[in-house]
């Protein structure tokens, strides 16, 4: 596994507590998002190394940096359909592209014009936008807020091969480290190194609020 990990208790001494923040993995090439998928589709990213076959163009895809936050929705990839957990390195400048697309999915009065317009944007993006509570191993709320990113039309095109330098299966770890969880002995655990991540374009982070 490529992915950098440290100790869970470790970097909760670093995390901001609360806020909008996009928790990642990255570096100047590449940012770390999280999927789960059916065996029939994660199977088949990591063999082929890019999403086809039961994959669905057509359908909106979202994207999670946030470590924890992929395992609250996919109760630590034991919930159906979601077994096969996937560590994707998605290039940078792709996920910096996503974001400055990015429309939120519930409308912000100091955003838009007005509902009207905020509907119109919804319904010609390509990238959508929420913000929703981040979550600890066990799956409890922090007032620390999580973002996921939902990519459709042209984007999920070339977000399911273009945008993508390697596709990794991380489940055997992440059921690894679910033992911990279960026995209560999060002193063992060990998550993906992250930290917060603030786009280039400060007038995207000022829309995203992360500053």
């Amino acid at each position: 596994m490529k992915l950098k990990t440290r100790s869970y208790k470790e970097q909760l001494k670093q995390w901001p507590q609360d806020g909008h923040h996009i928790m990642a993995q990255y570096d100047e090439e590449k940012v770390i998002v999280y999927q789960s998928y059916r065996p029939e589709i994660g199977d088949f990213a990591v063999k082929h190394q890019y999403f086809g076959d039961a994959f669905k163009l057509t359908r909106m895809t979202w994207i999670k940096p946030n470590f924890l936050w992929m395992m609250y929705r996919n109760g630590w990839g034991t919930k159906e359909g979601q077994e096969v957990v996937l560590a994707i390195h998605l290039k940078r400048e792709a996920f910096e592209r996503n974001l400055s697309k990015a429309v939120y999915s519930n409308y912000q009065e100091d955003l838009y014009k007005s509902r009207e317009q905020w509907q119109e944007e919804v319904k010609s993006s390509n990238i959508r936008l929420q913000w929703d509570p981040d979550h600890d191993p066990y799956g409890g709320k922090l007032e620390r807020r999580a973002i996921q990113l939902g990519i459709r039309n042209k984007e999920i095109i070339a977000y399911s091969k273009d945008d993508i330098l390697e596709i990794e299966d991380i489940s055997a770890y992440v059921n690894e480290q679910y033992l911990f969880v279960k026995a209560h002995e999060l002193h063992r655990l060990t998550l993906p190194e992250e930290k917060p991540y603030l786009p280039k374009d400060i007038e995207v982070s000022k829309r995203l609020r992360l500053i």
